[in-house]
């Protein structure tokens, strides 16, 4: 189930920050001002970013601090680390907190763009993913699709 969906009210943010700090507390820590101020950054930003976009979105944090905050976070489940080949990772919502959805990546300047199937198209891709994880006794929990390519400001 999705706590952020795209529609942000007050009462939307409080059971994103409720939820993040009951993964933080989980593990035994605690959920500080930093960790709200990435959690909404994140959440604000509609797109995974980078630390270096990160960093201007958090004025007066070290970037020490965005470094090791990103860290505990996605060791909670809160957040996810994309990684597609580009210079720096990429960080956005965990799935969990956000909304199911699949990324184009441009493998030139390394954008990454959240992009969103129709349900019908969804409802396909599962059904494949069934079916070949079920003939290979797998269990898919969930799926993300990345696909590869050249923005138009590249291409």
């Amino acid at each position: 189930m999705s706590i952020v969906d795209g529609t942000d009210s007050a009462g939307d943010r409080d059971a994103l920050h409720d939820e993040v700090c009951l993964r933080l507390e989980a593990q035994g820590r605690r959920f500080t001002s930093n960790h709200r101020l990435v959690i909404d950054v994140l959440a604000d930003a509609g797109q995974p970013l980078t630390i270096p976009q990160i960093l201007p979105r958090t004025p007066g944090v070290p970037q020490s601090s965005v470094y090791r905050t990103l860290t505990v976070l996605e060791e909670a489940g809160a957040v996810s680390r994309l990684v597609v080949g580009s210079n720096h990772a990429h960080f956005e919502l965990s799935e969990h907190l956000g909304r199911h959805h699949h990324h184009l990546v441009c493998r030139s300047c390394g954008t990454v763009t959240d992009i969103d199937f129709t349900p019908e198209t969804e409802a396909i891709i599962e059904s494949a993913l069934a079916d070949v994880a079920g003939r290979r006794r797998f269990r898919v929990d969930e799926h993300q699709i990345d696909a590869i390519g050249f923005c138009a400001d590249c291409a």
